[in-house]
């Protein structure tokens, strides 16, 4: 009986130190960021959003903290037209490289970011200029269309 204990123990501890390890992956650290911020999408917390973004804590009138224009992309996993864009965001993280960041929050964790927004209903899409008030784009849309906001709202060519 000590003998299938100390192995259940062992097994136990061995899938726990794999999954610590996985988590802090998961979560990259401040130089490992600087990496990701180049061509990924962002995992984005409240307290990201309130130093990158806008603290609203501090301020009622906007202020985009960014050095680039910006998209959020609020969602849940469990959200099937979030799934069929997430894909797309990624492709747009690496089209766009060095001239906008791509974010992404999850509501089911992010819930006071969610209400900033007014999220009722996901996908929900940020769309954040670097001069001027931030537009959302509510629901799943085709690559072409978040191109065209991009250029038009975000980058301003036309």
């Amino acid at each position: 009986m000590k003998k299938i204990l100390t192995f259940a123990v062992l097994v136990f501890a061995s899938v726990l130190a794999f999954a610590c390890k996985d988590g802090a992956k998961a979560q990259p650290n401040e130089s490992e960021q600087k990496d990701v911020k180049s061509g990924e999408v962002i995992v984005m917390n409240k307290d990201m959003f309130i130093k990158n973004v806008f603290d609203y804590e501090k301020s009622q009138d906007w202020k985009y903290k960014g050095d680039k224009p910006a998209i959020i992309d609020l969602y849940a996993d469990w959200c099937g037209p979030c799934r069929m864009t997430a894909p797309i965001m990624k492709e747009l993280a690496k089209e766009y490289v060095g001239k906008i960041v791509i974010y992404k929050v999850n509501v089911d964790k992010e819930r006071e970011l969610a209400a900033l927004f007014n999220a009722s209903s996901i996908p929900l899409f940020v769309f954040i200029p670097m001069e001027g008030e931030p537009q959302l784009f509510r629901g799943a849309a085709d690559k072409a269309t978040y191109q065209k906001a991009i250029e038009d709202f975000l980058l301003k060519k036309k």
